[in-house]
């Protein structure tokens, strides 16, 4: 594994994936672990399979592809479960093929009902903007990612997508595609009653970034504890993360 990592800069390659808009394709694996809080000894699981596909547009502007589609498993009553896919979710980014210090990325953010998991659907389409920014200094990347969705139309029931997203990003590289990050999902969910819009997580992650058999990758885990959330919602989440990395002749 040594000599294959030596083909790679796996720090750099650490700190192309901490960029949302980077010129990497990965294919992210997200095990999310939801207990505790209302759901008490009941485990909320939810795997997000989100591939980030970067395109050249011409010599100045590259255009990046990030899809979130969630296969998601609740827990019933009885002790059965219910499971299948929750509302996919398109972002796409316009950035400069030429970054300077500071990197940053502007587009449309799409959500589509494609929920098949009773209490994941919506029925709602919706869309609005997304945007980043972060800088990379030295071992430290470090910005965010704000996204808006605003319901276009819906079932007409109760619940409908009327989401704001807000994700700080802070990772510290320490070599050898070692890394420790601080990258919590704040959401909003303005369809929500008063007081029960915002989940606030908090908590930290390690990762590294190897290569196995030829095909780098990041392997990661992270712990967040949600100190604001709904009722009825998690109290925390553990996180697994297997990203499979396609990276370019220069990483």
């Amino acid at each position: 594994m040594a000599q294959e990592e030596q083909q790679h800069d796996v720090t750099a390659l650490a700190k192309t994936t901490q960029n949302p808009v980077g010129d990497l394709i990965s294919v992210p694996f997200q095990f999310n672990f939801n207990t505790g809080g209302d759901l008490e000894d009941t485990t909320f699981f939810n795997l997000n399979f989100q591939p980030v596909i970067p395109f050249r547009l011409n010599a100045n502007w590259n255009a990046i592809a990030r899809t979130i589609l969630p296969i998601d498993s609740f827990s019933r009553p009885n002790g059965s479960r219910f499971s299948g896919f929750g509302d996919l979710q398109e972002q796409l980014f316009i950035t400069s093929a030429r970054p300077g210090r500071i990197i940053w990325g502007v587009g449309p953010a799409f959500s589509l009902p494609t929920a098949t998991a009773a209490p994941a659907e919506t029925g709602t389409w919706a869309a609005g903007p997304t945007a980043v920014v972060l800088t990379m200094n030295g071992p430290w990347v470090a910005g965010a990612l704000v996204s808006e969705f605003w319901p276009l139309a819906d079932a007409g029931s109760d619940v409908e997508t009327d989401l704001f997203i807000f994700q700080p990003l802070v990772n510290y590289n320490f070599g050898k595609g070692y890394a420790l990050g601080f990258a919590p999902v704040i959401s909003a969910n303005w369809n929500a009653p008063d007081g029960e819009e915002w989940t606030v997580p908090l908590g930290i992650g390690l990762s590294r970034t190897t290569v196995f058999n030829r095909r780098p990758m990041t392997l990661g885990a992270q712990y967040y504890y949600n100190v604001e959330r709904p009722e009825g919602s998690a109290g925390q989440t553990l996180r697994f993360v297997v990203t499979l990395l396609y990276p370019t002749a220069k990483h």
